[in-house]
């Protein structure tokens, strides 16, 4: 893989926390509920994308890079 089609990983401040309760009209787990939450940040919503993406090309991805 060529190191100019990575994408830096989103920087948060430090400290930084999530407000994420989860959904009391479904079953949620806390880590379910804070995934949920952190993907409404639109730093980490792009890098997830692109991650999931990539992931979905599979060795396609890979032999092109």
């Amino acid at each position: 893989m060529k190191s100019d089609k990575v994408k830096p990983s989103p920087v948060l401040p430090p400290g930084k926390r999530f407000d994420a309760k989860p959904d009391t009209k479904l079953y949620e787990s806390e880590v379910t509920a804070l995934v949920r939450k952190m993907l409404e940040d639109p730093s980490i919503k792009e890098d997830q994308e692109w991650a999931w993406q990539r992931w979905r090309s599979g060795d396609n991805a890979i032999r092109s890079d």
